[in-house]
């Protein structure tokens, strides 16, 4: 594989960001592989996870299906991107002005295998 470029980056941020406003969970989903991880604080809180990590579509869709109806003015306003050999680290605010920065793992496949959330 290839290094990532910067606008693989970019293009990924400006859909992921969108996937995320517009609530789609689907579309959220597309950018991962079926079997990916996500590490997260909030899988603690909102998932019910005491590891804080959970494995697959079907275990973070329905987590972050709850996050959805928890939160339903959700929405994210992307203020950088920064990207690896085989990473993208997207940096944003939420609706409430917290900053989060999402550092996602890119497989073969050009789909996240592995993803963790830092929220300041």
């Amino acid at each position: 594989m290839k290094p990532l470029t910067k606008e693989f980056a970019a293009h990924f941020a400006e859909e992921w960001i969108a996937s995320w406003n517009a609530h789609d969970l689907a579309r959220v989903l597309s950018h991962y592989e079926d079997d990916f991880e996500m590490a997260s604080l909030r899988i603690v809180d909102i998932g019910g996870e005491p590891s804080g990590v959970l494995k697959g579509k079907e275990k973070i869709g329905a987590y972050w299906k709850k996050a959805l109806e928890i939160i339903p003015d959700l929405r994210f306003d992307l203020t950088g991107v920064l990207v690896g050999a085989r990473s993208v680290a997207v940096h944003y605010r939420n609706q409430k002005g917290g900053e989060a920065v999402e550092l996602f793992e890119i497989g073969e496949s050009g789909k996240v295998v592995r993803a963790a959330a830092h929220y300041a």
